[in-house]
């Protein structure tokens, strides 16, 4: 159960540790609480994955067993959080759901045993889970919900829309019962209130914590790799999961479009569903020499460190971890001007290029103005540092700890 404090216990509630931005925030924050002398949990519904051996010092994981869908779709029913209505039978019933829903006794019973005084959860199903459970364990636990995407894109792309588009209705009468409403960009924020009918003033923003010290030493080594060797081309990188969001192909047409132009690279670090068709993208434009996908990066900031240009190609996002972290490794950036968080990050274009998603054309043109006229990093750098953590620590421990 950890160390015994005489401060709260704080729980984190994610579906894995698999690879992905909102991982990467939770062991940050749950990281920063442990060093403040707060016991610190991470619940997770599976073990395993990529962040697994990066839980920091001070942090226990708990895996939760499941419980059957029947049982556990009885249990949302039963949870108080939601009227039963035919409303929320489409979002209840579908496998996607029912896996996530599978936890709500297993979450109920940890809340029941370790009684931690704040539970942060990220992500609708999750948050919809961790209402439900607080309210089937009958604990006086704080509830923080928090959103990281932009709902109205996600509903907007998901198959079976027709499900999804009963989401916002049953958001709206959940989060009534949390006790914060977090989202991670303005835009977010604003895209909540507008898809779920919430009010705006009860949507609160807090960008994730992204910058540290440790940021920065991390991407110190230059990465054993040829391409990043002096006089070779100018390497650029995308990084994230490999999913039909992030528009990897887009940035594979338009690097092949640069390409034509200028000698460069491109690598893309990550795993995903995507990937069998980006290599066939990539083998169809004639470009194995040139652009590689090794997978996943156990430390990334080297390759950012180290690069010439970083390119965000998303369709969507919510507050783009992995571009702060270019900025804070002082790395040139281009972005598609996505809902949401790019705007935000960059200033509205003064710390990188924004182009219109989808857009190969432009795209290219500017990664290659870039590569011709980087800015300078230590001005990127600078402009990171509004994401550190300690910003983002005084607004979370406002929100958990002082109601």
């Amino acid at each position: 159960m950890g160390a015994v404090t005489g401060k709260p216990r704080i729980a984190f509630f994610v579906p894995s540790l698999t690879g992905g931005g909102v991982e990467r925030v939770t062991l940050t924050l749950a990281g920063a609480f442990a060093a403040a002398g707060h016991p610190v949990d991470i619940v997770v519904t599976r073990a395993g994955g990529d962040y697994e051996k990066k839980i920091p010092a001070g942090v226990t994981l708990h895996v939760m067993q499941p419980t059957g869908i029947v049982r556990s779709r009885w249990l949302a029913w039963q949870s108080g959080a939601v009227p039963v209505t035919t409303l929320a039978r489409p979002v209840l019933l579908p496998m996607r759901s029912s896996r996530i829903l599978r936890h709500i006794a297993g979450l109920a019973a940890y809340l029941e045993e370790h009684r931690p005084a704040v539970l942060i959860s990220g992500m609708s199903y999750p948050n919809l889970v961790a209402l439900w459970a607080r309210n089937r364990a009958g604990v006086p636990v704080r509830v923080v919900v928090v959103e990281h995407n932009t709902l109205s894109q996600t509903i907007r792309r998901v198959r079976f829309r027709w499900r999804w588009r009963y989401l916002p209705a049953l958001l709206r009468s959940a989060y009534r019962q949390a006790d914060a409403i977090v989202a991670v960009s303005q835009g977010v924020a604003d895209d909540v209130a507008a898809t779920t009918g919430l009010p705006r003033s009860d949507i609160r923003t807090i960008y994730n914590p992204v910058v540290s010290p440790e940021l920065a030493h991390a991407g110190d080594a230059r990465p054993e790799d040829h391409w990043f060797a002096p006089g070779m081309p100018p390497v650029l990188i995308g990084i994230g999961r490999l999913t039909s969001a992030k528009r990897f192909d887009v940035l594979i047409r338009a690097f092949a479009t640069m390409r034509a132009q200028r000698k460069a690279h491109l690598l893309i670090l990550g795993e995903g569903r995507e990937r069998k068709r980006l290599e066939a993208l990539v083998s169809e434009l004639g470009m194995q020499d040139e652009v590689r996908m090794p997978g996943f990066a156990d430390n990334p900031y080297r390759y950012m460190s180290h690069a010439d240009l970083f390119v965000l190609s998303s369709d969507y996002e919510g507050l783009p971890t992995v571009l702060i972290e270019a900025l804070a490794c002082g790395c040139p950036v281009v972005s598609t001007d996505c809902p949401s968080g790019p705007r935000e990050i960059l200033d509205a274009g003064a710390f990188g290029e924004l182009v219109p998603c989808g857009d190969e054309a432009q795209l290219a043109q500017a990664m290659a103005r870039t590569l011709t006229a980087p800015p300078d990093r230590a001005h990127q750098r600078a402009r990171a540092q509004i994401f550190s953590i300690e910003a983002s620590m005084q607004h979370y421990r406002e929100v958990c700890l002082d109601g």
